[in-house]
């Protein structure tokens, strides 16, 4: 508590100085100097981004000066308020004023700082994690310059709470936030480059690659969290309560979430499903597209894309047409009239399907008669085909088509049922006995 007021003690005294100050003529003085060096930087700044053209002009340079021109273009405005000022006050110090001169001296480091963090962190990629970085950054370094960090610092430690024998104050919260993120930023970019890495390696299976892929996210995570909380100083055995209500929740609440993770890697292990699979899980039939941490990806012919619980893979029934290899059978059922020859039949359909495209010399195409139906000699006709990923129904209409051409050409007929409708004429005994009736 006694730092807290020592914090506010300072503020209010450098407030009452300021106050002070307000009246006097230097002050008034500075202030005209900042304003007019914001003015001068603001104007140069939208000069400059429209008479230069970054994309044009720094087109052939490697791309880390490609960013670091456009950081300092989009900055200029702030580059040249620095200096102004940094000019003003060299001036001031030199005419011996520098009590005359303070003002200027703290909006010179507070922009130069600005322009420093500002370029530094525009190098993150991730807009959020940039403003973050910059902001937190900048109010470090604004409360150096002012000479407030100490005191703030001190102040916010003072001020916890003991829970399960870790001692929660909100300096402890804000170190633990801001270096969580920061070593989870740097574990997602060192998973991304080395899975980048992982999936250019021909001699992995996508399901291998995926796998390590998914493994080194999880592993940099977990070191990225157990740094960050050993850093700030968290004794982990003090968590120990913490642990067992996760674990409560795990039990009920996410216990949907471990699933899928646990049938993610089970799938991705065993190998059975892998992307680029043709694959029917219910009524969806597609190629697996990506499979994530909880759902698998699974891209249709008609372009939509749907998000399977990956424990889905693991419960039911999944049909995987490129599991062992990318060759697949189709059956095509016909009829023809009895007036054909079974034995032309027969040799007609399997070079109507020999013709067809994408369906395979060897194994070639068989037909066997099927059975005797009402109205028709029954066959079934059987031929393979290759990488069902550009289709399966495709190539069963264009065998269908075959057939028919190949139907018509030979004059065998695919018969269709004919039913014959009778009515019989009443007796004249039922023909009265009706008309006594309705009379």
């Amino acid at each position: 508590m006694d730092d807290l007021q020592q914090l506010t003690g300072t503020i209010a005294e450098l407030l009452r100085t300021v106050g002070r100050e307000l009246t006097s003529v230097s002050l008034l003085l500075q202030f005209g100097l900042i304003l007019f060096a914001a003015i001068a930087g603001t104007l140069t700044g939208s000069l400059a981004r429209r008479k230069l053209d970054v994309a044009a002009l720094t087109l052939n340079w490697p791309p880390f000066l490609r960013e670091l021109t456009r950081l300092l273009l989009a900055n200029l405005a702030t580059i040249v308020f620095v200096l102004l000022v940094a000019i003003i006050h060299t001036v001031m110090l030199t005419l011996a004023l520098p009590t005359r001169s303070y003002l200027l001296g703290v909006a010179y480091s507070l922009a130069s700082a600005w322009v420093v963090i500002a370029i530094v962190a525009g190098l993150i990629r991730n807009p959020f994690v940039y403003r973050l970085v910059a902001v937190s950054a900048w109010t470090l370094a604004a409360l150096s310059i002012l000479g407030l960090l100490a005191p703030t610092m001190t102040a916010l430690d003072s001020i916890g709470v003991v829970i399960g024998g870790l001692r929660i104050t909100p300096l402890l919260l804000i170190k633990t936030v801001v270096l969580l993120l920061l070593t989870l930023w740097v574990a997602n970019a060192l998973s991304d480059f080395l899975d980048r890495r992982v999936r250019a390696a021909t001699d992995l299976t996508p399901s291998i690659q995926v796998l390590i892929g998914k493994l080194l996210r999880l592993l940099f995570i977990t070191f990225a969290i157990v740094i960050a909380l050993s850093t700030v100083g968290i004794d982990f055995s003090a968590l120990a309560f913490f642990s067992g209500a996760v674990g409560v929740g795990l039990g009920f609440g996410l216990q949907k979430i471990v699933s899928n993770l646990v049938s993610g890697i089970i799938l991705l292990a065993d190998k059975s499903i892998k992307p680029g699979d043709v694959i029917s899980v219910g009524d969806s039939f597609g190629w697996v597209d990506a499979m994530g941490a909880r759902y698998t990806s699974v891209v249709t012919r008609d372009g939509r894309e749907f998000l399977i619980p990956n424990e889905d893979f693991v419960t039911q029934r999944v049909i995987n047409w490129s599991y062992s290899n990318d060759d697949v059978r189709l059956d095509v059922e016909f009829g023809v009239s009895y007036d054909a020859d079974p034995h032309n039949v027969i040799a007609i359909a399997t070079a109507a399907a020999a013709s067809a495209d994408r369906v395979l010399i060897k194994p070639s195409p068989v037909c066997h008669l099927k059975g005797f139906g009402q109205s028709s000699l029954d066959f079934i006709l059987r031929f393979w085909f290759r990488d069902p990923v550009d289709g399966v129904t495709n190539v069963r209409g264009k065998v269908l088509l075959a057939l028919w051409d190949a139907f018509q050409r030979e004059g065998i007929q695919i018969p269709y049922p004919v039913r014959d409708v009778r009515i019989s004429q009443k007796t004249a005994p039922a023909r009265k006995a009706a008309k006594r009736a309705r009379s």
